[in-house]
């Protein structure tokens, strides 16, 4: 029952939509209504430049990391032994948060692919393994400026690093690398398709956001 109330609790974390309020809060729009029409740090980069893009990526990042802390409220997970049972709540947890990125109750149900809240919940569990990922996708993002393609490498990377590189001994947390990889690249079918035909906009990271009236 504990476990259930804090996979709810993980949810409504995931669910703060940080790009709509910021979009609203700060410029006056709806982020959804422009752009790819996501609720993400991709589309605010796109949209309201690197400023407003940094600051939505890192909030998001944190309901990742705080969806998994939730999981030390409960004293059992403390003890050593239950380390497996620890390692497969926070996964729980931190994919209860992506939904709740994905499936905001506070914006209607409408929100971004969870990339960010993803990244905050490996960072919470494995934070070198999510650092690697970090420079991955920033050496691709410095080279390419596209967000969406550094973020589909960087979860390629993700399960290349748990299996082959860091050799992660726990099954389920291989698993979930594997299963994160294969969800990125499915959510940003419509990014591959543009990135094929060129029409993929690029963010920019060394100018301001120019106003369009």
């Amino acid at each position: 029952m504990t476990e259930i109330l804090l996979l709810f609790c993980a949810y409504l974390i995931g669910s703060v939509p940080t790009a709509v309020w910021v979009s609203k809060g700060v410029f006056g729009m709806d982020i959804r209504e422009y752009g790819s029409g996501n609720a993400g740090a991709t589309n605010t980069f796109r949209v309201l430049g690197p400023k407003a893009g940094t600051f939505v990526m890192v909030v998001d990042m944190l309901k990742g990391v705080l969806a998994v802390r939730l999981a030390y409220l409960v004293s059992y997970y403390h003890d050593p032994e239950h380390l497996t049972q620890l390692v497969n709540l926070q996964i729980g947890l931190g994919l209860a948060a992506v939904v709740g990125h994905i499936f905001p109750v506070w914006a209607n149900f409408r929100g971004g692919k969870g990339i960010a809240t993803l990244f905050g919940l490996v960072l919470a569990i494995q934070p070198v393994v999510a650092l690697c990922c970090v420079g991955v996708f920033l050496m691709i993002l410095f080279l390419t400026r596209y967000v969406s393609l550094s973020s589909i490498i960087a979860s390629i990377a993700f399960p290349v690093l748990i299996l082959y590189i860091f050799n992660e001994p726990e099954i389920y947390y291989r698993i979930f690398a594997i299963a994160v990889a294969l969800m990125v690249v499915l959510t940003h079918q419509k990014n591959i398709t543009r990135l094929l035909k060129g029409n993929e906009s690029k963010v920019p990271l060394f100018r301001n956001r120019k106003e369009k009236h």
